[in-house]
């Protein structure tokens, strides 16, 4: 027996976890990477997100500093110039380099079409100034100053993307209405965020008669037409409110019909999620429905969350210079991307004056930046991507 028994193949070297299936320091950086840390990992592959979430963290950088960065004050108006063209930048004149600048113009009265038209006069070399002071402005409606990255040249013009009826600089305007348009969709989402996620919690967590009824209530509310409900909601605002707080009426009306694809969202996560094992095992150990859902379920899906949101701001955007454009959201003298837009729904402005559609352009580049960063966003939050 003994000499048909099969020779021993285990090793009697002692056991070494240094030298026996070593991990590589890239393979024990990735197993024992947290999830965010894997989710960055796979975002970064994303070209396209991460160019968009570059934008974006530009363009609510520039909300700090709009003051700043205008090349004249809010409602600074020049009634010389009224409807003026862009003016294009230059570097060289008459083969010398100068620098940024600007010819100026001159114009006269087109009486046959009831319009000034413009004429560059390249005798007027109008260099920009960086670093100067400029118009005045309260930064933050709190604190007067004077500085701009840029200015006009002593006594010249700089209306880079020309001036609207009133004589007032478009990218100037461009610049305050962004601090308002992005602003509306952070604080929509908010609003639409705590109404999802509560509902949608109670929703999934609870089931029966609950879950019927909250679902009833969507089904109600996603019946209506989004843009006739919009604007009857905005126009029931009353016409003494502030500015101010049509702002935030406005917020809160996007931000309150918004939520109904997140509490759907929420509760079949939770459905699912409330029948596993650590679910039970927090149940057991005494703790609370607020808190099982707040500890345990939430953060198991928080990723999603948080590409969902990131998809639903430009929805928020849209709708604020939607109901802007059309007279019923915010109003003069607060400056958004859609009150800038409201001036350009006469065909013949356009057909005359352009330059009065550019507000659209960062919309266009907001809207799809949002989207590229959500669609990274979410494939990075997906296990199986």
């Amino acid at each position: 027996m003994s000499a048909d028994r099969l020779a021993h193949t285990v090793s009697a070297a002692p056991f070494d976890p240094h030298v026996v299936d070593a991990l590589t320091p890239e393979q024990e950086r990735y197993y024992q990477a947290s999830q965010w840390m894997m989710m960055w990992w796979r975002f970064r592959r994303h070209r396209v997100a991460v160019l968009s979430g570059a934008i974006l963290l530009l363009l609510y950088a520039s909300i700090l500093v709009s003051e700043f960065l205008a090349p004249y004050g809010l409602d600074s108006r020049n009634t010389r110039f009224i409807q003026s063209p862009p003016q294009q930048l230059h570097l060289f004149h008459d083969g010398q380099l100068i620098g940024p600048f600007v010819y100026g113009w001159r114009y006269h009265l087109d009486m046959t079409n009831l319009k000034r038209e413009y004429e560059v006069d390249r005798t007027q070399v109008q260099p920009l100034r960086f670093l100067c002071l400029g118009d005045e402005y309260d930064f933050w409606g709190m604190i007067p100053g004077r500085l701009h990255l840029i200015c006009p040249a002593e006594g010249g013009t700089a209306f880079l993307l020309g001036t609207d009826r009133l004589g007032r600089d478009m990218l100037s305007r461009i610049f305050y209405g962004t601090r308002i348009s992005l602003t509306v969709g952070l604080i929509g989402i908010i609003v639409s965020f705590c109404l999802g996620i509560t509902i949608g919690g109670l929703a999934g967590y609870y089931g029966g008669w609950i879950d019927d009824l909250i679902q009833r209530m969507i089904e109600i509310i996603r019946s209506f037409p989004e843009l006739p409900l919009w604007m009857a909601l905005s126009a029931a605002l009353p016409v003494t409110w502030s500015p101010l707080v049509v702002y935030f009426g406005i917020t809160l009306i996007l931000g309150m019909l918004d939520w109904t694809g997140l509490a759907r969202a929420v509760r079949s996560k939770l459905l699912a999620l409330r029948e596993e094992d650590f679910t039970t095992a927090a149940q057991l150990m005494g703790a609370s429905p607020a808190r099982i859902i707040r500890r345990h379920l939430l953060p198991s899906f928080m990723s999603h969350l948080i590409a969902s949101a990131t998809l639903s701001v430009p929805g928020m955007i849209l709708g604020e210079t939607a109901l802007s454009f059309l007279g019923l959201g915010l109003r003069p003298p607060i400056t958004s991307w859609g009150v800038l837009l409201n001036e350009a729904q006469n065909i013949n402005v356009v057909a005359l004056y352009p330059w009065l559609m550019l507000p659209v352009v960062p919309v266009i580049v907001t809207v799809l930046a949002f989207n590229f960063f959500g669609d990274g966003l979410r494939d990075a939050a997906d296990p199986y991507h």
